[in-house]
């Protein structure tokens, strides 16, 4: 990638954006890390009020009809095409307009029951209001960040503008191929062309080294076991890295395990707290419509913040704005307890529970109204405990974290680390294990961006890298050889095309392994994959792989134009290139020349 004056991190959240940067021109002793200082975003914070922000809510307000024209709405820089405006005027605004709002386009952006390139947001709005699709929702807010950086950072020298830096885009380790191209055109769409992927719980871990400094090998040692904990406004992402010593005698870090992409996080909260406030209102034979409810669960969202980030504060209000005939016409006004908090977040999401416990399967009602994909269990310590169990040492024992580091904005919560601490102090002892520490974060919500920022210096040269590769194994799926039988479809065996921990700019071939692809035809393979099968080696083939841990993602597909010399079908092996921007890239390989064909990731919604 170009090497910018500036290595710039960009935290792309559900729930907030926030941007750090270093400047690689100040004077520093070699091998110093430069300083890293966060970028302050301007956005409208009222109508026609520009201010300074720590971060960019990830929020969208789709103008209409005059507020296309309207000064009110006006930002700094020119933006003639922008049909929304992004940021704290877009969360303040919408939760009084939910229909105009737009929020969490990074779930929407990694689920697959949508085609993400189709305008469908805001969700099931019916009023004649412009869609976007999740692609151009996470191009909208990456755009307004890069105009944003130009106007404060590069108005008198164009080589500053954000598109000319070094720019680390972060990404849940969770996040699959789909959704990690799709991040990526959707920063190429903005103008960012040049990027690379970085993972949230390395860039966590990241900062925490940042501040450390040379004593953050002090702070850990040989065979010490970090729990990432990041739980942010969306997802629930847990990483493990593990200390090792390398051959110079010093300690170096490795990331080993790599969590599902967990749909539950502060939007989850959000959402059953409104719940919790709707039914108080039915007791007293008051109802809440659709819209309504969109803007009590922005509004509860509010309160709960406050009342996490609040010293001493035990309730906030909550208003719900009134609506027609049958409802509640007038403004209602609520309150959200810090007992009610303790009661349905606690009990709900963070349950007391044992290492053996798994996520229940029964399904949810209620959380899917926002279209999303939600884990039907929102109890998150079950996750974990199904995330750390299912990872295990030579002797089949679960690898218990010695450490941990607690990340995201839900994290910010004293209690909720207190509780996850203790559950995890729980397993250990039942286990007859060890202690478990805390590693104290740098910043519950800046910390992702500071530690992209810091990776970039150390993909230059400086700092330490943490190595990992692909945070899961990829798997074709091949008919088996067996005789056919009518009335049964052919089974599917998996084939291992792409193995855990596969570094980036590397490549696998299975060479050993011949198909055939029709010419003139579009031709599709399903494509699989796994976070937990790291022994699976290139060319494996598995059986019965659905109940082996791997799971359906995607397929890829491409058509092959007949030329002079080809018959009905071309002999080709598979590649699988992991890119050094953190992408893959698969290509069908002629085994009789030199052509090659890439496979394009379906991005469509899976059958």
């Amino acid at each position: 990638m170009k090497e910018g004056r500036y290595i710039v991190g960009i935290d792309l959240g559900t729930t907030n954006c926030v941007v750090a940067y270093a400047d690689m021109q100040v004077e520093r002793v070699p091998r110093e890390m430069a300083k890293i200082n966060l970028f302050r975003v301007p956005q409208l914070t009222g109508p026609g009020v520009v201010e300074l922000r720590d971060s960019l809510p990830s929020f969208l307000y789709v103008k209409q009809g005059h507020e296309d024209d309207s000064d009110a709405l006006q930002l700094p820089w020119q933006e003639d095409d922008a049909v929304t405006v992004a940021g704290e005027f877009a969360r303040e605004r919408g939760a009084e307009v939910p229909h105009k709002l737009i929020s969490s386009a990074k779930s929407w952006l990694c689920n697959s029951a949508v085609d993400r390139e189709t305008p469908i947001l805001p969700w099931e709005t019916t009023k004649d209001i412009k869609k976007l699709s999740p692609v151009q929702a996470s191009c909208a807010l990456l755009r307004h960040i890069k105009n944003a950086w130009n106007h404060e950072m590069a108005a008198d020298d164009p080589s500053l503008c954000l598109e000319n830096q070094s720019i680390y885009l972060t990404v849940p380790a969770s996040f699959d191929a789909v959704a990690r191209e799709l991040t990526v055109k959707s920063a190429q769409m903005a103008g960012l062309k040049d990027i690379v992927l970085i993972e949230e719980p390395q860039s966590a871990f990241y900062a925490w080294i940042d501040k450390a400094g040379d004593d953050w090998r002090d702070e850990v040692e040989k065979g010490d076991i970090v729990l990432v904990c990041d739980i942010g406004g969306g997802t629930s992402d847990f990483s493990l890295i593990e200390v090792n010593e390398g051959e110079d005698g010093l300690l170096n870090l490795e990331r080993v395990a790599v969590g599902n992409h967990l749909l539950v996080g502060g939007d989850n909260l959000d959402l059953t707290l409104s719940y919790f406030l709707a039914a108080k209102l039915r007791e007293k034979n008051q109802k809440l419509d659709a819209w309504q409810m969109r803007g009590l669960v922005h509004s509860c969202r509010k309160a709960k913040e406050e009342l996490f980030s609040s010293q001493g504060a035990d309730e906030y209000p909550v208003t719900v704005l009134g609506r027609g005939s049958g409802l509640i016409k007038g403004t209602i006004k609520l309150s959200l307890k810090l007992a009610d908090i303790q009661q349905v977040v606690l009990d709900g999401f963070f349950p007391v529970c044992s290492l053996d416990d798994k996520p229940a399967r029964s399904s949810a009602a209620g959380i899917k109204e926002f279209g999303l994909s939600y884990e039907s269990d929102p109890a998150i310590t079950r996750h974990l405990a199904q995330f750390i169990s299912s990872h295990t040492d030579d002797q089949g024992n679960p690898r218990l974290p010695t450490a941990v580091v607690f990340n995201g904005g839900v994290m910010k919560s004293p209690m909720i680390r207190e509780r996850v601490l203790s559950v995890l102090k729980q397993w250990h002892s039942a286990s007859g294990g060890g202690e478990i520490r805390e590693i104290n974060a740098v910043d519950y919500d800046l910390s992702v961006a500071w530690g992209a920022s810091y990776y970039g210096q150390a993909a230059r040269g400086d700092g330490i890298k943490i190595r990992g590769g692909l945070g899961m194994s990829y798997y074709m799926a091949i008919e088996a050889a067996m005789p056919a039988i009518p009335g049964l479809a052919m089974p599917t065996r998996a084939l291992c095309i792409a193995p855990f921990g596969m570094e980036d700019g590397s490549h696998a071939e299975s060479k050993d392994r011949l198909f055939n692809l029709v010419v003139g035809e579009k031709v599709t393979f399903d494509i699989m994959s796994s976070p937990n099968r790291h022994d699976d080696q290139l060319g494996d083939v598995i059986d019965n792989w659905d109940d082996m841990g791997i799971t359906a993602l995607t397929s890829i597909e491409t058509e092959l134009d007949r030329t002079g010399t080809d018959e009905g079908f071309i002999p080709v092996t598979f590649e699988v290139k992991v890119t050094e921007i953190g992408t893959l890239e698969f290509w069908a390989c002629s085994r009789d020349d030199d052509r090659k064909w890439r496979l394009e990731l379906n991005v469509r919604p899976k059958a």
